[in-house]
Protein backbone atom coordinates (compact mmCIF):
# COMPACT_ATOMS: atom_id res chain seq x y z
CA UNK A 1 0.00 0.00 0.00
CA UNK A 2 1.35 3.20 -0.93
CA UNK A 3 0.29 6.21 1.28
CA UNK A 4 0.03 9.70 -0.74
CA UNK A 5 1.39 12.60 1.02
CA UNK A 6 1.28 16.57 0.34
CA UNK A 7 4.63 18.46 -1.04
CA UNK A 8 6.51 19.99 1.95
CA UNK A 9 6.47 24.06 1.21
CA UNK A 10 9.00 26.40 0.96
CA UNK A 11 9.02 27.42 4.58
CA UNK A 12 8.03 23.46 5.91
CA UNK A 13 11.59 23.00 3.68
CA UNK A 14 13.74 25.29 5.43
CA UNK A 15 12.08 24.00 8.46
CA UNK A 16 11.65 27.71 10.29
CA UNK A 17 8.25 27.07 12.15
CA UNK A 18 9.66 23.94 13.56
CA UNK A 19 12.77 25.71 15.14
CA UNK A 20 10.65 29.21 16.10
CA UNK A 21 8.40 26.95 18.08
CA UNK A 22 10.96 24.83 20.01
CA UNK A 23 12.63 28.46 20.43
CA UNK A 24 9.38 29.48 21.97
CA UNK A 25 9.21 26.37 24.12
CA UNK A 26 12.94 27.33 25.23
CA UNK A 27 12.36 31.21 26.48
CA UNK A 28 9.22 30.04 27.83
CA UNK A 29 10.73 27.80 29.95
CA UNK A 30 14.13 30.07 30.44
CA UNK A 31 12.15 33.35 31.34
CA UNK A 32 10.05 31.56 33.60
CA UNK A 33 10.98 31.85 38.04
CA UNK A 34 13.05 29.32 39.04
CA UNK A 35 10.83 26.02 40.31
CA UNK A 36 13.99 23.75 41.74
CA UNK A 37 13.96 22.83 45.48
CA UNK A 38 17.39 23.77 47.04
CA UNK A 39 16.54 20.02 48.74
CA UNK A 40 19.64 20.36 51.67
CA UNK A 41 18.85 24.07 53.09
CA UNK A 42 15.17 24.36 51.96
CA UNK A 43 12.67 20.95 52.93
CA UNK A 44 8.99 20.61 51.94
CA UNK A 45 6.75 21.33 54.99
CA UNK A 46 4.93 17.97 55.63
CA UNK A 47 1.34 17.92 56.32
CA UNK A 48 -0.64 17.43 59.21
CA UNK A 49 -1.16 14.12 60.55
CA UNK A 50 2.18 13.10 58.19
CA UNK A 51 4.13 9.64 59.91
CA UNK A 52 7.64 9.74 59.64
CA UNK A 53 10.45 7.44 61.39
CA UNK A 54 9.64 6.45 65.11
CA UNK A 55 12.03 7.11 67.85
CA UNK A 56 12.06 6.88 70.99
CA UNK A 57 11.64 10.06 74.29
CA UNK A 58 12.56 11.11 77.52
CA UNK A 59 10.79 12.77 80.43
CA UNK A 60 11.55 15.73 81.93
CA UNK A 61 13.99 13.59 84.11
CA UNK A 62 16.08 12.55 81.36
CA UNK A 63 15.33 9.10 81.40
CA UNK A 64 14.23 6.58 79.17
CA UNK A 65 10.26 6.72 79.61
CA UNK A 66 10.28 3.06 77.59
CA UNK A 67 9.45 0.05 80.39
CA UNK A 68 10.04 -2.61 78.02
CA UNK A 69 6.76 -4.10 77.70
CA UNK A 70 6.89 -4.98 74.07
CA UNK A 71 3.36 -4.02 72.86
CA UNK A 72 5.17 -2.21 69.59
CA UNK A 73 7.21 -5.00 69.02
CA UNK A 74 4.48 -7.44 68.71
CA UNK A 75 1.68 -4.98 66.90
CA UNK A 76 4.62 -3.92 64.21
CA UNK A 77 2.97 -5.57 61.15
CA UNK A 78 6.66 -6.17 59.47
CA UNK A 79 8.81 -6.79 62.73
CA UNK A 80 11.08 -4.19 62.36
CA UNK A 81 11.45 -3.76 66.00
CA UNK A 82 13.32 -5.66 68.39
CA UNK A 83 13.62 -5.20 71.95
CA UNK A 84 15.58 -7.17 74.72
CA UNK A 85 13.78 -6.63 78.11
CA UNK A 86 14.64 -6.23 80.94
CA UNK A 87 17.60 -3.47 81.33
CA UNK A 88 18.87 -3.02 84.90
CA UNK A 89 15.80 -3.48 87.50
CA UNK A 90 15.41 -1.14 90.68
CA UNK A 91 18.17 0.98 89.64
CA UNK A 92 18.73 3.97 91.79
CA UNK A 93 17.04 7.16 90.84
CA UNK A 94 14.41 5.08 88.13
CA UNK A 95 11.20 6.33 90.34
CA UNK A 96 8.42 4.37 89.31
CA UNK A 97 9.60 3.11 86.20
CA UNK A 98 9.53 -0.35 86.53
CA UNK A 99 11.83 -1.56 83.91
CA UNK A 100 13.68 -0.03 80.54
CA UNK A 101 14.75 -2.03 77.65
CA UNK A 102 18.29 -3.57 77.87
CA UNK A 103 18.42 -2.97 74.05
CA UNK A 104 15.66 -1.58 71.66
CA UNK A 105 16.51 -1.56 68.01
CA UNK A 106 14.60 -0.29 64.90
CA UNK A 107 15.02 -1.32 61.39
CA UNK A 108 14.05 1.46 59.37
CA UNK A 109 14.66 -0.38 56.01
CA UNK A 110 11.60 -2.38 57.19
CA UNK A 111 9.74 0.12 58.98
CA UNK A 112 6.47 0.60 56.62
CA UNK A 113 5.52 4.36 59.15
CA UNK A 114 2.18 2.65 60.03
CA UNK A 115 2.30 4.46 63.01
CA UNK A 116 1.07 1.29 65.35
CA UNK A 117 3.61 1.52 67.74
CA UNK A 118 3.20 4.77 68.66
CA UNK A 119 -0.57 4.14 69.16
CA UNK A 120 -0.24 0.77 71.41
CA UNK A 121 2.45 2.39 73.70
CA UNK A 122 1.05 2.76 76.87
CA UNK A 123 3.81 5.28 78.22
CA UNK A 124 4.11 7.43 74.93
CA UNK A 125 7.70 6.29 74.68
CA UNK A 126 7.41 6.38 70.95
CA UNK A 127 6.51 8.76 68.98
CA UNK A 128 6.88 9.88 64.71
CA UNK A 129 8.83 12.32 64.26
CA UNK A 130 8.15 14.73 60.77
CA UNK A 131 11.55 13.64 59.16
CA UNK A 132 11.48 12.17 55.56
CA UNK A 133 15.20 11.86 54.82
CA UNK A 134 16.85 8.82 56.36
CA UNK A 135 20.00 7.91 54.77
CA UNK A 136 22.74 5.24 55.36
CA UNK A 137 25.76 4.17 52.92
CA UNK A 138 25.42 0.54 54.93
CA UNK A 139 22.26 -1.84 56.20
CA UNK A 140 23.67 -1.66 59.71
CA UNK A 141 23.53 2.20 59.94
CA UNK A 142 19.91 1.70 59.06
CA UNK A 143 19.14 0.11 62.05
CA UNK A 144 18.71 2.75 64.93
CA UNK A 145 20.14 1.51 68.30
CA UNK A 146 18.02 2.82 71.60
CA UNK A 147 21.23 5.39 72.15
CA UNK A 148 20.45 6.86 68.65
CA UNK A 149 16.69 6.87 68.87
CA UNK A 150 16.76 8.90 72.34
CA UNK A 151 19.48 11.01 70.76
CA UNK A 152 16.75 12.07 67.57
CA UNK A 153 13.48 11.84 69.31
CA UNK A 154 14.78 13.78 72.48
CA UNK A 155 13.26 15.35 75.79
CA UNK A 156 9.18 14.84 75.68
CA UNK A 157 7.85 17.43 77.91
CA UNK A 158 4.59 16.58 79.31
CA UNK A 159 1.41 18.48 79.88
CA UNK A 160 0.67 16.28 82.38
CA UNK A 161 3.03 14.22 84.34
CA UNK A 162 1.53 10.81 84.78
CA UNK A 163 3.26 9.83 87.88
CA UNK A 164 2.84 13.05 89.60
CA UNK A 165 -0.99 12.93 88.81
CA UNK A 166 -1.58 9.81 90.14
CA UNK A 167 0.04 10.53 93.42
CA UNK A 168 -2.16 13.82 93.91
CA UNK A 169 -5.06 11.54 92.83
CA UNK A 170 -4.23 9.23 95.97
CA UNK A 171 -3.76 11.75 98.10
CA UNK A 172 -7.06 13.67 97.14
CA UNK A 173 -8.63 9.72 98.09
CA UNK A 174 -6.48 9.79 100.90
CA UNK A 175 -4.71 6.43 99.32
CA UNK A 176 -0.90 5.95 99.82
CA UNK A 177 0.41 5.92 96.12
Amino acid sequence: MIVKRDKLTFWEKLYVPAIWGGLKVTMRHALRKNVTMQYPEVKWAVPPGYRGAPYLVKNQEGRTKCVSCQLCEFVCPPKAIRITPPGPQGAPGAGNVEKGPQAFDINMLRCIFCGYCQEVCPEEAIFLMKDYSLTGLTRGEMVFDKEKLLKLGGVHDDRIQKWEHKAEEAAHQGVAP
